[in-house]
């Protein structure tokens, strides 16, 4: 598995797909995961990609085999400091500019790559979270959903969960069962992956850091203000948002012009929170658009 060089002692491990990423053909892309998961999100991404253009996958910091120091602060999980890491990757494997695709966390941290660095980020195809929820997340209906956010801010998080793969188990599997749409359901064998990797000591907690540092969609939707006209995040983007994503409603939609100046709203019906494994020919189709 290669790692990246390191950037505030944080080293990225990451996939390399080599495929046809010469001038006039594709160019490459780069796929960002969610929480809870890692780079295996984007393994039906990575077989309808294949040998069309070349695709590299990272575990962001403090996810799978991503190595970090040790008592990194929380603020360095987050979107901005998380980006760094993958502007630096995109520069070391001198691919830019690229595709940049995620969702959930990945999709955060992908709008903050391109607001960085835009010479970096030909498209975005990303998933939400995206900008425009505002003061909507305070909504009875939101909060039932976003209770996590909190949760993950206490020590009690770490106490309960920390190292504990079994409980991690459980409570991974009630994410993936109730944010995924009504036709998915996560294979068991993935999960007791997934259990294995985030119920390692300090794995855990290393992910909820993105949380810790106001990085969730509370903390952000409240902050949020449209930018001026000339501010607008002007990287060329699709957004494919899920019809059965029970944090992210379709009628947050409505504002995504008020953020981006080039944007391309496109519905995934059927599907819930999971866009890459359970839309990726969607996902596949958007990228390969950008990428041409």
């Amino acid at each position: 598995m290669p790692i990246s060089s390191p950037v505030e002692g944080f080293r990225l491990a990451y996939e390399d797909h080599a495929g046809d990423d010469r001038p006039g053909t594709g160019g490459p892309v780069v796929l960002l995961h969610g929480w809870p998961g890692d780079r295996h999100d984007h393994r039906e991404l990575v077989a309808r990609l294949t040998g069309t253009c070349r695709i590299v996958v990272p575990d962001l910091r403090g996810f799978g085999d991503s190595t970090g120091p040790a008592g990194a602060d929380p603020a360095d999980f987050a979107a901005d400091a998380q980006a760094r890491s993958v502007l630096a990757l995109v520069e070391e494997l001198a691919l830019g500019p690229v595709v940049l695709a995620g969702y959930d966390i990945g999709s955060r941290i992908a709008q903050a790559a391109a607001r960085a660095r835009p010479d970096l980020v030909r498209a975005l195809v990303v998933a939400p979270p995206l900008p425009g929820v505002g003061d909507r997340v305070l909504t009875p209906d939101a909060q039932r959903e976003f209770w996590y956010q909190p949760f993950h801010a206490l020590d009690l998080a770490e106490q309960l969960l920390d190292g504990s793969p079994g409980v991690v188990r459980t409570y991974l599997a009630h994410f993936w069962s109730h944010w995924s749409g009504p036709d998915y359901e996560p294979e068991p064998a993935e999960l007791d992956r997934l259990a294995a990797a985030y119920g390692r000591p300090g794995a855990f907690v290393a992910s909820i850091n993105w949380y810790r540092a106001g990085s969730g969609a509370v903390a952000r939707s409240l902050a949020e203000q449209p930018p001026a006209p000339a501010d607008r995040l002007a990287v060329p983007t699709t957004v494919l948002w899920p019809e059965h994503d029970p944090l992210f409603p379709r009628t947050w939609s409505d504002r995504l012009e008020q953020f981006f100046s080039a944007v391309e709203l496109r519905p995934l019906d059927g599907v819930g929170h999971f866009g890459p494994l359970e839309a990726p020919d969607a996902f596949a189709t958007a990228i390969r658009e950008r990428l041409a």
